[in-house]
Formats: structure tokens, sequence, C-alpha cells
């Protein structure tokens, strides 16, 4: 009973001493969860490369209203294509120093071949194929520590706009390193992970979700978005029948 009672007081000792997180702490991943968790109320932090980030207050133009135009073209594309997933700002488990919540993510499931997990406890663990920040400007922790920390872990695309520059980047990784993709004669960038999404760059920063969608669904209807399609449909059937075949 001594025993028992003493376990018992250490722990609640070790909740109260807890200290809060604060911007610039230098945390190892699971110590940064153990703080996050006991701060209920926090909406947003991320450790980026051993050092918290705490978001502040986020104003309407330059990053509310963006944020949500951006998720709007990129549900529209998941809903377009079965075996795609897109998630706002989700808790990413990257490596023991580095775990963002970033503003947008697109990736394939994990049963139609896609490279990131879900946790026993639902987070994602690993890199997602293509990853979206909306940045206040080039200055911003995006185009650094972050970027390093999503191109290490093999965040296939990563896709920074950058609101007071008037800027869109898409950067695809390519042997090991970030290149920008270059839209073509039309302004239009072209996904080269997920086939069909197309990205008009001047609407999207004009505000012009008309045309933004309008040049999205051309990408949709194409026959090499309907061609991935198939192949993820295909590789969910394989993985269920794979599934299926295990011993109870």
């Amino acid at each position: 009973m001594t025993s028992s009672l003493s376990q018992t007081t250490a722990s609640q000792l070790k909740g109260l001493a807890l200290p809060p997180l604060e911007n610039g702490d230098r945390l190892t991943r699971p110590e940064f969860e153990r703080r996050y968790h006991a701060m209920p109320n926090l909406r947003k932090a991320e450790l980026i490369e051993g050092v918290v980030y705490m978001a502040s207050p986020l104003r309407f133009t330059p990053h509310a209203e963006p944020h949500g135009d951006l998720i709007g073209w990129l549900w529209t594309y998941k809903t377009a294509t079965p075996g795609a997933q897109m998630g706002i700002e989700p808790t990413m488990r990257l490596d023991v120093d580095n775990e963002p919540q970033p503003d947008g993510v697109l990736l394939i499931s994990q049963e139609s071949g896609g490279h990131s997990t879900l946790s026993d406890d639902g987070y994602l663990e690993g890199a997602t194929e293509l990853v979206a920040e909306i940045a206040a400007s080039s200055a911003a922790i995006d185009l650094g520590d972050k970027k390093r920390a999503y191109r290490r872990s093999g965040v296939q695309e990563y896709i920074v706009w950058q609101v007071y520059d008037q800027k869109i980047d898409w950067f695809q990784l390519q042997d090991g390193d970030y290149v920008s993709l270059a839209p073509d004669e039309q302004g239009v960038i072209h996904s080269q992970v997920f086939p069909g999404l197309w990205l008009n760059v001047e609407a999207m920063l004009q505000g012009d979700m008309r045309s933004v969608l309008a040049v999205l669904q051309t990408g949709i209807d194409t026959e090499a978005h309907q061609v991935f399609v198939q192949q993820l449909e295909d590789q969910r059937d394989k993985t269920r029948q794979a599934s299926d075949r295990q011993p109870q």
C-alpha cells in the first residue's frame, strides 16, 4: 500500500511540475507531446528541428482567407480522387526533432500505397505526399527550418503561399533536394505526384476561385488523372486481398 501511494504521489508531482510550452523551447518530440497534451486549450504548436514554435492569433486577410481558398482547392481535388485524403492542420510525427502542424496536407491513403501511416492514437506518422503552408513572407520559418525538415523526411511536394510577397512556391523533391515547379505558358503549375492537380497561380493570388476551380476541373478531366485514380483503386484492391489472406 505504501509503495502504491508513493507511486501515485510521484506521478502527481511529476504532472504538476511539467512546465508549459514556450516559444523557443528546445525539446525532443516525446517531451514536446507531453507538454502539449498538458495544455488542452492550446490550439497550435509545432516542433521544428527541436525548437518549439507557437502560433500567434491569425488575421483574416493575410492567413485565414488564403488558407480557406487553398483548402477548398485541395478538397475539390480530393473529392474527385478516391484513394486521396486531405487534412487541415494535422499533427505530423516526422522524427525525434520534428512534429509540425501544416496548414494543409494531401496524401495517398495507406491502403492505396501512400507513404504516411496513422498511429494507434490517431496521428500521422511519416511524410505525406504533399504539404501546403501559408506564410506571411519569404522570411517565415516555412522556407527555412520547416522546409529542410520536410525535405529530409521525404515530403514529395511542398507548397508555400507567401501572402505579403504575392507569391506561391511549389517545390518537388528530386534527388534528395527541392526544385521549383515552373508554371506553363498559361500560368498553371501541374503536380508531378497527383496527376490533374493543377493550379492557376495568378487566379489563386487574386482570390479568383471560380477560375482556380475551372482550371483544376480541366486537370481532373484529363486521361492522366483517370489513369491515376485507377492505379489507386488497383492498389487498394491488392491491399485488401492481401489483408483477407492473413490468418485471423
